[in-house]
């Protein structure tokens, strides 16, 4: 019995290594709210923790967390209408030190509507296939093709309004 607890705490730790940050991510970019992020970062991990993925390969893990992700992600949206919360924009600065690179692109994505910004997100970010994404959405193929689309399109305007393109 202590040697499958062993082992099912060194697939959890190998996953939180292997997944945990496009995990945070993908909540981050989701929810926009470094603690909110967190909570889904763990929920997420003690999910994955309680359920027998033994013989999960790779790319069925990763879709499994995001999935996971994304769902807590709407569960934390439900919650937001009841009480308050702070922007990414609100936030002097997130923890980490120098500003990370393109960050006026990051910020106009930051902007998306969700929808855009989500395939957007893990389409760039997290280099999903679009089918992957569209697996993990549950949405049709052409569908995530058509935001990525739109999403970039809407970016193009809004970076050369700044001159930024």
């Amino acid at each position: 019995m202590k040697g499958d607890d062993r082992l099912q705490e060194e697939r959890l730790s190998e996953a939180m290594d292997r997944y945990g940050d496009a995990v945070y991510r993908l909540a981050l970019c989701r929810l926009q709210n470094v603690q909110d992020a967190e909570d889904v970062y763990q929920e997420t991990f003690l999910r994955l923790f309680q359920e027998n993925a033994a013989g999960w390969d790779e790319e069925h893990q990763k879709a499994w967390l995001l999935r996971v992700a994304l769902n807590l992600c709407r569960d934390v949206g439900r919650k937001r209408k009841t009480r308050g919360w702070v922007s990414l924009e609100d936030v002097a600065e997130i923890p980490g030190g120098k500003e990370p690179p393109y960050s006026e692109l990051w910020d106009a994505v930051n902007r998306l509507p969700e929808k855009y910004r989500t395939v957007f997100h893990l389409h760039y970010a997290e280099g999903c296939k679009t089918e992957d994404i569209a697996r993990i959405l549950r949405i049709p193929g052409a569908t995530v093709r058509v935001r990525l689309s739109r999403a970039r399109t809407i970016l193009r305007k809004e970076l050369e309004l700044y001159d930024l393109c």
